[in-house]
């Protein structure tokens, strides 16, 4: 069966709550797409002055991140120089981790920094590196081996839902997984019924999906239907 990720972008603490709601069950991990206006131009909970409270209730241990005694985190940090806050997304609490390749400047700096992640982080995170369609696949060739998963983005102009799909996903994958046949591909961006099976077949492992999942009328068939694609 397919691991799928439902992707929520959230408007606020209470918008998280509310689409997670909806999904639990269904699946074990939501992913959590965290904007910050800067390194992508949509911003996200917890990226409005309005939503800070509710991070400091969390990172205090006051409250935590919706349902999650059910739900698994995975945190899609779209954020400038994520590695310098690194400590601040541990203290929320997620099952992974995506830093983005374009988001961290001197890539020297960040692989050193990868390569320092503590053990016992790791024991408990599992460290992605995402990868946009639009930036050589060879860029990520030195992290490989430091990270758990790659997630390459499905669309040109991340930070939004409902973005059309890149070809050029589809060679960055195949290339990858030509290269490195055991690394787990995520694949994240413009992921429906239509592309779904190109990106399978190219060698992706697990979807990320969207508005697909989320403006679906039957969202628990609908997850059940993309988990099955390959049955």
């Amino acid at each position: 069966m397919i691991e799928i990720i439902p992707a929520i972008m959230p408007k606020s603490f209470e918008d998280l709550k509310e689409k997670v709601s909806r999904v639990r069950g269904a699946v074990q991990t939501v992913q959590v797409d965290m904007c910050d206006g800067e390194f992508v131009q949509n911003k996200t909970w917890p990226y409005f002055d309005r939503d800070s409270q509710s991070l400091e209730n969390i990172l205090n241990e006051r409250e935590g991140m919706p349902f999650w005694e059910e739900v698994d985190y995975e945190l899609d940090i779209m954020v400038a120089g994520t590695h310098k806050n690194f400590d601040n997304f541990l203290r929320l609490g997620p099952k992974r981790l995506v830093f983005h390749l374009e988001a961290e400047g001197d890539r020297d700096l960040f692989l050193e920094f990868v390569e320092s992640i503590d053990v016992y982080v790791r024991d408990t995170v599992q460290i992605g590196i995402a990868i946009n369609t639009t930036t050589p696949v060879e860029e990520i060739f030195p992290f490989i081996n430091h990270i758990d998963f790659v997630q390459c983005m499905g669309i040109e102009h991340i930070g939004k839902q409902g973005e059309p799909h890149d070809v050029k996903v589809i060679s960055h994958i195949k290339t990858i997984h030509d290269k490195y046949p055991d690394v787990t591909i995520s694949v994240d961006g413009a992921v429906n019924f239509d592309t779904a099976g190109a990106l399978l077949n190219a060698g992706a492992t697990r979807l990320v999906i969207g508005s697909a999942i989320l403006e679906s009328t039957d969202i628990r068939e609908t997850i059940w239907e993309f988990q099955n694609l390959d049955n």
